[in-house]
């Protein structure tokens, strides 16, 4: 199969419009070619006049470990071109670096999951094209956890960098089939195009979203691969909580713990209380020591999830369900546990991580609510689902 980058270069015909133009590149270190050539050195070979960059969340490098880490603005010493942070000291395209450019390509490697705030620079981007009279190609790229949708779709009020907009957690969407939705959703007026995949098909074992034939490449530091992909809406979570959620570990996002809980009675609990939450995945009791934040250097009673090989269930796997239910598993065993953390998660002042994190309270009120079953928090999200699954249909490429 070829992604949108790799039809862009071998096509003469879809560069076309291209030519005489000045073009922009949004890109990180997973924007690269089948053969691993990072884009911006291809659309360079090519002959096209590559006028600037921009960088997302953790640089057009990688290079910030953390979160909330931001990144400056760079000359690119191979180039010379201005290379923009849209981390940094905005998140939004200036007028300045706007004005370096005609039409922007956007060459980013999602997750699938609403959080991650790639797709939130993706609607910042339409916004100023819109408001300059700027042109947006997106070269399409897989959703690597493929179709599935999951989670509580954002309530209005709760828009913030890691949420873009009413979405489920999990979105089942490519970036350009999110371009489409979000330029409806706001009613732009942007010249927009995708270029499309050839030969994707988000419900193909063994890859279920990811071509397995394709390199992966970090999108993000903590990204190192599809099990994390596929983990990730669940495990996202944990970043407004006390729990330990693998950073410091070679495993990040695909284990959660601490040092004061122990793994084998909170999988013990998860299991009677909603076995069929635990479907398409194996949970196994680790220990691990972070060699960087939460708990650093604390040994913690942890469990990871697989997400892989035979154990893999794609369409009976719910990594959202399987952490919120971690949650209330910990709340029960654990009454007085200092799950929630408080403090101003990607800027959002005065919200507790968790809520921002979920695009409201009802998944803290659930967990903290000592009457309440599975299947109440299942009532509210099959139907945010259902009407997700339905909206969506119309922006599907695929």
């Amino acid at each position: 199969m070829n992604f949108g980058i790799d039809r862009l270069l071998a096509d003469p015909a879809l560069r076309k419009p291209l030519e005489g133009k000045r073009v922009a590149l949004l890109a990180h270190p997973a924007s690269v070619t089948a053969d691993l050539t990072h884009s911006v050195d291809a659309l360079i070979a090519v002959g096209l006049n590559v006028t600037a960059m921009f960088g997302p969340q953790h640089g057009v490098r990688g290079d910030l470990q953390d979160n909330m880490m931001e990144s400056p603005d760079f000359t690119d010493p191979t180039y010379g071109i201005p290379v923009f942070s849209l981390y940094g000291e905005v998140r939004r395209p200036t007028g300045q670096s706007m004005s370096t450019f005609d039409v922007l390509l956007v060459d980013l490697q999602d997750l699938g999951t609403r959080i991650y705030t790639f797709i939130t620079t993706l609607r910042y981007v339409l916004e100023a094209a819109a408001e300059h009279g700027k042109t947006v190609w997106v070269l399409d790229r897989p959703n690597p956890v493929g179709r599935p949708v999951e989670g509580l779709t954002l309530l209005p009020g709760w828009e913030s960098f890691v949420g873009a907009g009413p979405m489920p957690m999990r979105h089942g969407l490519t970036m350009g089939e999110l371009g489409h939705w979000f330029i409806d959703l706001l009613k732009l007026d942007v010249d927009y195009h995708v270029v499309t995949m050839d030969g994707w098909d988000p419900d193909a074992a063994p890859g279920f979203g990811w071509p397995v034939e394709r390199t992966w490449v970090n999108p993000s530091p903590n990204a190192p691969n599809v099990m994390m992909a596929r983990a990730y809406p669940g495990t996202v979570m944990l970043e407004g909580t006390a729990l330990s959620e693998g950073r410091g570990t070679t495993r990040p996002l695909e284990l959660f713990g601490a040092p004061d809980i122990t793994a084998r009675g909170v999988i013990a609990e998860m299991r009677r209380r909603a076995p069929d939450w635990l479907e398409g995945c194996r949970l196994r009791e680790i220990w691990f020591e972070p060699t960087f934040h939460k708990h650093v250097h604390q040994l913690c009673s942890g469990v990871q999830i697989h997400a892989e090989g035979p154990s893999y269930g794609h369409a009976a796997f719910k990594p959202w369900r399987l952490q919120a239910l971690a949650f209330k598993a910990i709340r029960a065993l654990y009454p007085d546990y200092p799950l929630w953390r408080d403090f101003p998660y990607e800027y959002a002042f005065g919200k507790l991580p968790i809520d921002v994190i979920n695009g409201g309270p009802g998944l803290r009120e659930w967990v903290d609510d000592a009457d309440s079953e599975p299947g109440d928090l299942d009532a509210i999200a099959i139907k945010d689902e259902a009407a997700w699954a339905e909206l969506r249909l119309r922006f599907l490429l695929y």
